[in-house]
């Protein structure tokens, strides 16, 4: 059991305090992104409402929603709360279709996201002097950045690995020795996957911490990587849009869901259909605004992120559940609605496949169609067709049962499925 850590103040403050810091700083963004921002000014204006309208925290349901759109609409720089002069960074969404989102970052910006990147490592057990071994991608992307700046900031030695280069990865773990690892869930088990060619036992590496984030992943991917790779996998959450990595993460006392930096993050669930906000307990979206960014101000960001808000354990502030899914990463297939997790949970139950996986939405007379095309475990290679046929109409069988949608499972040979050097592409949709 590791011991211990000793939070700021503000962690472990009381409901009460922390509401009214909210409250004071709610006030303070919503006046700011209204005079600075055109856009807020439109749409507040358009919605009737002003900050002064807020006197509660219940009050902020009466503000309009932000979406990815309305940034897009705005590119590149129509969203920034500042002159263009105070902004010391730009970073900028890998964003499939359409223009990029812009964010940008004043000082005080870049150092209030470093303090919550290292609040978040120390949650996860990172302390002052480990090794951090970064894999998330430099650049543009939020990831390599915002978990180099927090681990600096918290006193570690940083490893900038960045992603790729898989066998190099391998080699300076094993050399340099870190404690801690920062990638994408999926990444550490191609990782994993680099150790075992190499005929090396992760669970014998120096690494006893992962900080995973940019993707959603199982429960069952968590017991995967703690197994094959000897650490605690612990979920860190964050999109650019609202600072990056940092928004919320888990304790490694409880990993029982991520804490909600909740003194610079207000969250709200809402039902994703009307926008109503739901209390607590309830699965809806996940919706932020921010309390104390300058160059950026965001107010109720729809993430499309499906999770809960909960009580705080470890930490006073609330936690939000695992992200399993996105309202914008289900497909519709003749009718059902399915989310890659759910498919990678019975994927991951089934001892003889391994956890690359790849979804292929299809046509065929005017039907979709959804194909899995999933490896097999190495050490099954010379596996008989009809071994490997039974393995594929059990994934098949138990797709059809839980999540009630008609599949074709293709189970295919090591390598087969492509590696992702930072989020995992799960679904390619061929209509």
């Amino acid at each position: 059991m590791p011991h211990r850590i000793n939070p700021d103040a503000i962690e472990i403050a009381s409901r009460d305090e922390i509401s009214a810091l909210q409250l004071k700083r709610l006030k303070w963004s919503l006046a700011h992104a209204y005079d600075n921002v055109d856009h807020y000014k439109r749409s507040f204006d358009a919605a009737g409402v002003h900050p002064d309208d807020l006197t509660s925290l219940e009050d902020l349901s009466k503000f309009p929603f932000t979406v990815k759109d309305d940034l897009r609409q705005n590119y590149p720089f129509g969203m920034f709360a500042v002159p263009r002069e105070k902004v010391v960074r730009v970073h900028a969404s890998s964003g499939t279709t359409g223009k990029p989102t812009v964010v940008g970052y004043t000082q005080n910006d870049i150092d209030m996201w470093a303090e919550l990147m290292a609040r978040s490592t120390r949650a996860a057990g990172g302390r002052p002097g480990d090794i951090a071994h970064i894999a998330y991608g430099y650049g543009l992307f939020t990831g390599g950045l915002g978990a180099h700046y927090g681990a600096e900031r918290l006193g570690c030695t940083v490893i900038p690995m960045s992603g790729g280069q898989t066998e190099k990865q391998v080699q300076l773990i094993q050399d340099f020795k870190p404690s801690i690892i920062m990638v994408t869930p999926s990444y550490m088990l191609a990782i994993a996957d680099e150790f075992e060619r190499q005929g090396l036992d992760a669970r014998e590496s120096s690494l006893r911490i992962g900080l995973h984030g940019a993707e959603p992943w199982t429960e069952s991917m968590r017991r995967e990587i703690e197994t094959r790779c000897g650490i605690d996998a612990i979920d860190l959450y964050g999109l650019s849009e609202i600072i990056g990595p940092g928004v919320s993460c888990e304790c490694i006392e409880t990993k029982d869901g991520l804490h909600v930096w909740e003194d610079h993050f207000y969250p709200e669930i809402i039902d994703p259909d009307t926008g109503a906000v739901l209390p607590d307990g309830e699965e809806g979206e996940l919706v932020f605004t921010s309390l104390t960014k300058e160059a950026f101000p965001i107010i109720r960001y729809r993430t499309r992120d499906l999770t809960k808000l909960l009580p705080g354990t470890a930490r006073s502030m609330r936690r939000m559940q695992k992200v399993t899914g996105r309202t914008d990463d289900m497909m519709i297939i003749r009718g059902v609605n399915v989310f890659p997790s759910q498919i990678e949970e019975l994927i991951l139950k089934d001892d003889r496949l391994s956890p690359h996986y790849v979804l292929e939405i299809g046509r065929k007379e005017h039907l979709d169609t959804l194909t899995v095309k999933v490896e097999i475990k190495p050490d099954l290679a010379k596996a008989s067709a009809m071994e490997v046929a039974t393995c594929a109409n059990d994934l098949k069988h138990h797709i059809k049962s839980f999540i009630g949608v008609t599949t074709k499972v293709s189970i295919v040979g090591e390598g087969e499925v492509p590696r992702s050097m930072g989020k995992a592409q799960r679904v390619i949709d061929k209509r």
